[in-house]
């Protein structure tokens, strides 16, 4: 049996949930996870690893396979160890191609000249091998070649994965500034929510917006795999093992269906201000294949445990630009403009309000965890390093996460009773913890 070598990228700070998941995934297919890096996972495996981890991981963001790797000095040493590889084995010049290339502290003149480059290897060698070259689609390619760039090392990789895999396909309905489905996984799986945990615990988001931990908590818990409801990639390459395919499609299917059966897990409630975003979000469950999940229209300021037994809380308070507090009981606007890597608008909120709003909200906020939340356990994404000052929360742990380039923490709260305590020096490494405390 051939193997690969794959590499995974994914959320910076998500790596070590990510190898934790492809270990997992062991179950279904052979699968060897090699080293972390600074924004992934490298595997190895037969094809079904790789295609494991397209329709199973729900933290990766693309799966490629790796091609080949050599040494370089210049832009024409990439140009001929391109033009090399047998490309016509894995696509012809009928599909449509895009080159992306990435790389850190490359000494080349630019990485947009080194894409051309790239390109015209991989549209010459087709061309030399079938008499014609491939057309460039950088919208919707069939087919996606990328190259990995470092001071002495070029590494060339095939996309089997096609769009990216946080698209699971049942997100139409985004609202504003939407929160990716990988990093939203990833933050479940740092709080403890996984397939086999979750019968035992109770998760709660007041801000849902358009329901992404929701839906990803909900099939998470039913054991849906992440990309039963989309396409992949490698459906489009030559050699791929139809035989291992099917065979996971059919268990993807069975998973599918037993969840139809049991239904919506009654341990996940999620809340929002604002009713159209609740409308979206029953929309979004309903197409995860999850159903209905009871919403309810509250004030993040006013919520209440939705049961008797203390749970976790997760959450993606507004960060971003500056943003404010709408106002105690307007309702939210879906569309504020900001870029969909950004986050905002979430809880009621907007920009261009008075200084000192959304301080207000916070100190609100907190009262309402420490008062109402006694055991449970808060997980809240932000931006903004300041915010347990502002909730007047001393955190328990605080994990560096990044939402596309920007640079967030996940803060744990373990809503406890406690004295108030002066907070001693904090530096921040990957993973940063203490003794959890009300102030």
């Amino acid at each position: 049996m051939a193997s690969f070598e794959f590499f995974a990228p994914c959320p910076r700070g998500l790596e070590e949930a990510l190898a934790a998941e492809l270990a997992e995934l062991g179950r279904l297919a052979p699968i060897s996870v090699g080293k972390q890096v600074p924004g992934g996972v490298h595997f190895a495996g037969p094809w079904a690893a790789g295609m494991a981890a397209n329709l199973h991981s729900r933290i990766a963001s693309r799966v490629l396979l790796r091609v080949a790797q050599q040494g370089y000095r210049t832009e024409q040493d990439i140009y001929e160890f391109a033009l090399r590889q047998r490309w016509e084995d894995w696509f012809g010049y009928q599909q449509t191609l895009r080159v992306d290339v990435t790389g850190i502290k490359a000494p080349v003149r630019s990485l947009e000249f080194v894409t051309l480059r790239v390109k015209d290897a991989v549209c010459d060698r087709l061309r030399e091998k079938s008499g014609a070259r491939p057309n460039i689609d950088t919208m919707q390619p069939d087919v996606r070649v990328f190259a990995f760039l470092t001071a002495t090392d070029v590494t060339l990789y095939l996309d089997t994965s096609g769009e990216p895999l946080f698209k699971r396909g049942w997100r139409l309905d985004k609202g504003a500034a939407p929160l990716r489905e990988n990093l939203a996984a990833g933050i479940l799986r740092l709080a403890g929510w996984r397939t086999d945990t979750a019968a035992d615990m109770v998760l709660y988001d007041p801000m849902c917006g358009s329901g992404t931990f929701l839906a990803e908590a909900a099939q998470i818990a039913l054991g849906v795999p992440a990309g039963a409801g989309r396409r992949f990639g490698f459906e489009k390459l030559k050699g791929y093992d139809i035989t291992a395919w099917q065979a996971l499609k059919v268990q993807a299917d069975e998973a599918q269906r037993d969840a139809r059966v049991r239904g919506v897990p009654d341990s996940i409630f999620g809340s929002d201000i604002s009713g159209d975003m609740l409308v979206k979000s029953r929309a979004n469950l309903e197409r995860a294949g999850v159903g209905d999940i009871g919403l309810k229209q509250v004030d993040a300021r006013d919520m209440s445990p939705p049961v008797d037994r203390p749970g976790i809380i997760v959450a993606n308070p507004p960060y971003g630009e500056r943003i404010e507090v709408r106002g105690r009981r307007a309702p939210r606007d879906a569309d504020d403009g900001y870029s969909p890597d950004v986050q905002g608008n979430r809880g009621g909120f907007q920009r261009n309000q008075p200084d000192g709003v959304d301080a207000e909200f916070f100190r609100a906020f907190g009262d309402v965890l420490k008062q109402r939340f006694t055991g449970w356990s808060a997980f809240l994404l932000t931006a903004d390093m300041s915010l347990p000052g502002q909730m007047r929360l001393r955190e328990s742990r605080r994990t560096p996460l990044y939402n596309g380039a920007l640079e967030c923490r996940l803060f744990r709260f373990d809503l406890i009773a406690g004295s108030v305590r002066k907070r001693g020096g904090e530096g921040e490494g990957k993973t940063e913890s203490g003794r959890g405390t009300a102030e």
